[in-house]
């Protein structure tokens, strides 16, 4: 969300630093009062015709028929919580923008759920996300009548049964809904506030199990078909989030247990959204600072038990910049500010940042991104901002970009951000009126040319990492029990065969290129820890030790025991193997095909990879003193 009205993303070292940073407030403007009118507003239009359950094919989200669906998405906010902080939690003074939510979706006490949803069809979007926060699941009081004023329906309901009830609403109306788990507390988000981390206030555990709880809650819906695991993960007043250390500040770990038990737990259908990390450092000159968002991806992705099922996200608003917290006086750093940049300036640093992730296809972190927070204020007046919201809106548009605006719901007088304002009486005001400058961005961004219709399915890449413990995939594998107690495990995803090796052991790579799956129904599996599989006459790397698959086996997975080469795991094959094989050697150099897909799968590490014709049918190591014991070639073998 944009709080760095109220000083989004500044950690300092100090509380003092963080009061000081300010930034500009809502301001009201003056809309035809008879324009929005709730009595006058156009007829909605007829709902996208789409059938869930959604997935992902290289950049694309599709739906259950294989055509294309783009998140043409806003966020309605209240839920995750409205108090800044300071100050009683009841007074509205003390609210983000003067807008007491009371810890449910705004705008509920000033126009009927049937209103607003006629409203959000008329903007033309077709998905909600819908933030929440963890303080909300467990509140049992109910919701003050003052809340609902305009939906008497909801008097007496708790926050949660609230957000049943908007979730109900609009996905019966057509809409898809995608959960977000915005805030730890029911408060104003981005600074220093105890929600800096998904485990900040509560525990990684109670983090995940409130994950599975939301994630069954919804099950019997189709029409929610997301979960965005936590926003904005930051820096708190003394440790940065990170990616991959695998302490407990290591935000890709826990968005893997998130996911993963999400989609083996409670609901398997649903898009796993993981936004990047949106801010370590110190926002002061001289010191390190900045902001991550997608670049650790690069070198370390994520891989689910669901393989088409990832969802990568960003945010990106005018006031903050690469290296710029947003911050205006103590704590502003000399960073240029994302609106500071030219439009060719820009451009490059959205691609750096987020964009490589869906513009470069066949590697294993390509994904779609949703860029599902930007936004800028109706009373803008800054020539540099306006011109920012523009070049971005032309970027969503010309690269067919999924995407939530930030927020879709305010008070008019309070929030001018927002999409659309209600006064008391319910009058509406907003992007819709003519009036508004941002009309003209929104309505080419919603009607731009965008890719339609079906997109054909594409080769999956996915790394397996045991950087820092087991990375089994495999709900097949998982449901048999350990294979290889007390080894670090690497399992591919249910579909996908081992293809590459990173020769210290750590890292590998999937895919089902050429084949799809091409694992047998059967229920066997094959651990493989010495050559007793090896033919007489058949030794394809003299003087190393060779753990070979049996005759018609692949390799869909290996463990290791520190940089010792532990395990293969195989299994039989659908259709018959055979084929001739060759030895690829990666003790030395790295050893892939020239036009090898999946990228970097190992990063500083050599690697071999078997070509997209073959499959791999065992590993060879060597177990001689002074020597890495790790994999040193593969046996790939032809498919038929």
């Amino acid at each position: 969300m944009p709080t760095l009205r109220f000083g989004k993303y500044l950690t300092l070292a100090t509380a003092a630093l963080l009061l000081l940073a300010t930034a500009p407030g809502a301001v009201a403007t003056t809309s035809d009062p008879a324009g929005g009118a709730q009595g006058a507003s156009a007829a909605a239009p007829a709902a996208e015709a789409w059938q869930p359950p959604l997935s992902t094919r290289g950049r694309y989200v599709v739906d259950a028929d294989g055509d294309r669906f783009r998140l043409k998405s806003a966020n309605w906010d209240g839920a995750q919580g409205s108090w800044t902080g300071s100050g009683s939690a009841d007074d509205p003074a003390d609210q983000h923008a003067g807008q007491n939510s009371y810890g449910i979706p705004l705008g509920l006490d000033r126009a009927s759920l049937p209103r607003l949803l006629d409203d959000f069809h008329e903007l033309g979007i077709n998905s909600i996300r819908l933030p929440f926060s963890n303080a909300m699941i467990h509140a049992t009081a109910p919701v003050p009548d003052a809340a609902v004023t305009a939906n008497p329906g909801l008097r007496g309901k708790t926050p949660l049964q609230v957000y049943d009830a908007v979730v109900s609403a609009l996905t019966r109306s057509g809409f898809a809904v995608i959960l977000n788990n915005h805030t730890n507390t029911s408060r104003w988000c981005c600074g220093v506030d105890g929600n800096e981390r998904w485990n900040s206030s509560q525990s990684t555990q109670q983090w995940a199990d409130d994950w599975v709880f939301m994630a069954r809650r919804y099950a019997g819906d189709p029409r929610v078909v997301g979960a965005d695991l936590y926003n904005e993960v930051r820096r708190d007043v003394l440790d940065d989030p990170n990616w991959g250390l695998g302490d407990a500040h290591d935000w890709y770990a826990a968005a893997q247990l998130a996911g993963d038990r999400i989609l083996s737990e409670a609901n398997s259908n649903l898009l796993i959204v993981i936004e990047g990390i949106n801010w370590t450092g110190i926002p002061v000159d001289g010191f390190a600072h900045g902001r991550p968002t997608l670049t650790p991806a690069r070198n370390l992705s994520h891989t689910l038990v669901a393989a088409h099922k990832l969802v990568y996200s960003a945010h990106f608003y005018g006031y903050t910049g690469p290296n710029h917290s947003g911050a205006t006086g103590i704590g502003e750093t000399h960073d240029a500010r994302y609106q500071d940049l030219t439009r060719d300036q820009l451009y490059q640093v959205l691609n750096d940042q987020a964009f490589f992730v869906s513009s470069e296809a066949n590697r294993h972190f390509t994904a779609p991104v949703w860029i599902s927070e930007f936004g800028i204020g109706a009373g803008e007046t800054g020539a540099a901002a306006r011109t920012w919201f523009g070049n971005i809106t032309d970027y969503f548009a010309d690269h067919d970009v999924d995407f939530a605006y930030w927020p879709l719901v305010g008070w008019e007088g309070h929030d001018d951000w927002s999409l659309l304002r209600y006064d008391t009486s319910g009058n509406r005001y907003g992007i819709l009126d003519g009036s508004d400058w941002r009309g003209t961005a929104w309505n080419r961004l919603m009607t731009a040319p965008a890719r339609t219709g079906s997109v054909p399915a594409v080769p999956g890449w996915h790394m397996l990492a045991t950087d820092h413990g087991d990375h089994v995939q495999s709900l097949r594998v998982r449901a048999g029990g350990d294979w290889n107690p007390g080894a670090s495990k690497a399992v591919c995803p249910d579909g996908e065969r081992l293809i590459g090796l990173g020769h210290s052991g750590v890292r590998a790579l999937c895919t089902d290129v050429s084949t799809g799956d091409l694992r047998s129904s059967a229920g066997t599996q094959t651990v493989v820890t010495d050559e007793r599989h090896v033919p007489a006459g058949g030794d394809w790397a003299s003087g190393y030790t060779k753990l070979q698959c049996p005759a018609g086996n692949f390799l869909i997975g290996y463990s290791r025991r520190g940089g010792r080469t532990s395990a293969a795991l195989c299994v039989p094959a659908g259709t018959p193997l055979a084929g001739a094989g060759r030895t690829v050697w990666f003790d030395r150099s790295d050893n892939r095909p020239a036009d090898a897909a999946g990228g970097d799968f190992a990063n500083g590490d050599y690697k071999g990879q078997c070509a997209d014709d073959e499959y791999a049918a065992g590993i060879a190591f060597t177990t001689r003193f002074g020597a890495s014991q790790g994999p040193a070639a593969l046996l790939c073998r032809k498919l038929n």
